[in-house]
């Protein structure tokens, strides 16, 4: 029976939003969230990209470890061999790989100048899935950039051209955020029923519909008896105005008047693992959670005006579509408002000491406490800002892949 799945983006399509990023570490803590929260792939990052290679491969260690597992780490490259032969050149381990081109009419001219035909398009990307697949990869997605302003009878050729070379789904990328639930359910159903192979959402907020139409787009996959791969980033973070919102899209899947019955929501979620998601992502990106984000703003469960708190405090469903715990809200933040001691890139092995017992971590001599200790000041220089709980206890627990995802050289 066909399924819906999420593929979570936001250490790719999030961090490469203009004026906001993640430090390396920040990225991994982020991937070990999504795989606690049973999302079913991360697109990590750019394997072809040097300053992405140490924090890939360490990466793809933990997951060999089990840490970030059984979700999948998936990188994105452009569909040339270029790309690949760098890709497999740098991060040899990598197995999961979405390869990307341009599309549609608008984008042949304005972006390659007609530098590349439809033919030529289709030829360059099934040669990258060859490619891909020749040095090692074991699943690959291809991406159609602009599909929604793509020419249908065109993105059949070329879904159909990627499927017979071994491609696992068709990501159909609303670049711009131009479409609309109606017209993308319409278009989806008929590429499932046309290629008979997965279909994945890649949508963008411009319009202000990315879940609408993210979901929508799945539904008319299922429907046409294929699986639907969502594409979400938390938050809501990326290019623009945003993808879809990992959080709202999962909502939707499991609440909305047209979907709660046909049993769309991922069932190997985790739904309760959101509100620490998005508060270490908003702590990371240095971006606020707005004040109505759904489900994990301040105002997701507050009520004021006299008719709306006297009918949620006679029953929460007068005015609750679903429950805070079921979030992971309910328990009070704690703010220490006296004696602190935290450790930055210059401190030293007492308070270091005390910042580690209060986690409960103990070290078998001074030895390891100090190698440690110099580690979680890199670490601070690398992500200038204060150390979260679970970055502490990552690299206290995993110092080889710590020293790694840090590690940075300039060529």
């Amino acid at each position: 029976m066909a399924r819906v799945y999420i593929i979570d983006v936001t250490n790719r399509d999030g961090v490469q939003t203009s004026r906001i990023g993640l430090a390396k570490l920040e990225k991994t803590i982020l991937n070990m969230y999504l795989n606690e929260m049973g999302i079913f792939q991360s697109e990590f990052g750019f394997p072809f990209t040097k300053h992405e290679i140490n924090y890939l491969n360490a990466n793809l260690e933990l997951a060999e470890m089990g840490v970030i597992a059984p979700m999948r780490l998936e990188g994105w490259i452009r569909a040339v061999t270029k790309d690949v032969e760098s890709a497999f050149k740098y991060v040899p381990k990598i197995k999961h790989l979405n390869l990307s081109i341009s599309t549609s009419e608008i984008m042949l001219m304005a972006k390659f100048r007609g530098k590349l035909s439809k033919k030529d398009i289709i030829k360059t990307m099934t040669e990258a899935v060859d490619a891909a697949y020749a040095k090692g990869a074991e699943s690959i997605g291809v991406n159609a950039e602009d599909a929604s302003r793509t020419d249908m009878d065109y993105l059949v050729e070329f879904g159909k051209a990627a499927k017979e070379h071994g491609a696992q789904r068709l990501r159909y990328c609303d670049t711009l955020g131009a479409d609309d639930p109606l017209t993308i359910y319409k278009r989806i159903n008929e590429l499932g029923k046309k290629l008979k192979m997965p279909i994945e959402l890649h949508c963008h907020n411009d319009l202000g519909m990315g879940v609408a139409v993210s979901c929508a787009g799945a539904k008319g996959a299922v429907d046409a008896g294929v699986d639907a791969y969502i594409n979400t980033t938390v938050n809501s973070v990326g290019e623009r105005a945003g993808n879809a919102d990992l959080l709202s899209v999962l909502l939707a899947l499991k609440y909305a008047s047209g979907f709660k019955d046909e049993k769309l929501f991922p069932p190997e979620v985790k739904l309760e693992k959101a509100w620490r998601l998005a508060k270490y992502a908003s702590y990371a990106f240095g971006i606020p959670i707005p004040v109505n984000q759904v489900g994990v703003g301040d105002n997701a469960f507050a009520h004021e005006s006299g008719i709306h708190a006297d009918g949620a405090l006679k029953d929460r469903r007068n005015y609750e579509l679903y429950d805070y715990e079921e979030l992971g809200r309910g328990e009070e933040e704690l703010v220490e408002t006296g004696r602190m001691i935290t450790v930055g890139e210059y401190s030293g092995i007492k308070g270091f000491r005390n910042v580690y017992g209060k986690l409960e971590v103990e070290f078998k001599d001074d030895k390891e406490a100090e190698k440690i200790l110099e580690l979680v000041r890199y670490a601070n220089v690398h992500t200038q800002k204060p150390l979260t709980k679970e970055e502490l206890l990552f690299v206290g627990k995993y110092p080889d892949q710590a020293r790694m995802i840090m590690t940075v050289t300039p060529p």
